[in-house]
């Protein structure tokens, strides 16, 4: 006999994870950072509803969406950019999964990592700070492309993602944006 589901919950819908398990995208919500695979890892959860301020402080947030044009079917710089930019760094490491036909879920891109949330963040915050780099190294003003070097060698990404992290309180899912 066949086992009742609710219309349009997918069934069958399976994601292969970079460790090799698969993954029900039924199985993840939104209030879900990170998943604990039966490999015995712990992988980020991210979705394209997550705020990019889930890793970098709103101010930035505001920064790049002034900064950077998009040429794609989003509005405005924000999460699945930053998820692209780390798959584009770790292909292998990043699994993705489009929901945008499946109403059951209530996000239109998921993406779990080989790594937990706070490498994760790590990560996010090391690209961006090299695409912030990039920038400015094309600017023609020498005194702000030295004033930038020099507070570079002083920012401590580890640091930072530890103290951005208790200000969110990641333990909570009523998390705000600092």
């Amino acid at each position: 006999m066949a086992a009742p589901r609710v219309p349009g919950s997918g069934g069958g819908d399976e994601l292969e994870l970079p460790c090799g398990e698969t993954v029900d995208p039924h199985e993840i919500d939104l209030g879900m950072r990170e998943y604990g695979c039966s490999c015995g890892d712990t992988h980020a959860v991210v979705t394209d509803v997550h705020p990019p301020s889930r890793f970098l402080p709103e101010s930035l947030v505001v920064v790049l969406r002034e900064s950077i044009d998009t040429d794609d079917d989003f509005d405005e710089f924000g999460t699945p950019h930053l998820l692209g930019v780390v798959m584009e760094e770790f292909p292998d490491q990043v699994a993705v999964y489009d929901a945008s036909g499946d109403g059951a879920v209530g996000y239109a891109l998921l993406w779990l990592t080989d790594f937990d949330s706070r490498r994760l963040h790590e990560i996010v915050v090391e690209l961006v700070v090299e695409l912030m780099e990039h920038a400015i190294s094309h600017a023609e003003d020498d005194a702000a492309i030295t004033e930038f070097e020099s507070q570079m060698l002083e920012f401590d990404v580890s640091e930072f993602v530890d103290q951005y992290r208790r200000r969110r309180d990641f333990e909570s899912e009523y998390d705000q944006p600092v």
